[in-house]
């Protein structure tokens, strides 16, 4: 027999579990659609774009938080020689994580 403490806690565990998962899927989206956006500044075709977009997605495994994603893109577009800051960057991942939040829930309600 369950005990509402018991269902209480099954809920919680469960309303943790989906808003884990939809944050690790929200900053990965925003990594790509920031990759992306470098990608369109560096001047990259299509393919050669999506490949950057994956790599920066794969950057941010290299430790806890977003500097491992920031480092890898402002050290691309500094090589290239952008006029691009690390603010710039920072406030694009921002308007990015927005806008990655977004397109999963209406994912989600079709």
């Amino acid at each position: 027999m369950t005990s509402p403490l018991d269902k209480k806690k099954s809920a919680e565990e469960t309303k943790y579990s989906r808003t884990a998962d939809f944050e690790f899927k929200a900053i990965s989206r925003r990594n790509k659609l920031l990759g992306l956006w470098a990608a369109e500044i560096l001047g990259l075709s299509k393919i050669e774009s999506e490949e950057f977009a994956r790599q920066t997605v794969l950057s941010d495994f290299e430790e806890p938080g977003d500097e491992d994603v920031l480092r890898k893109i402002f050290g691309d577009l500094k090589k290239a020689s952008s006029e691009i800051t690390e603010v710039d960057i920072r406030n694009k991942m921002d308007e990015l994580l927005d806008t990655a939040k977004s397109q999963i829930e209406s994912e989600a309600k079709d």
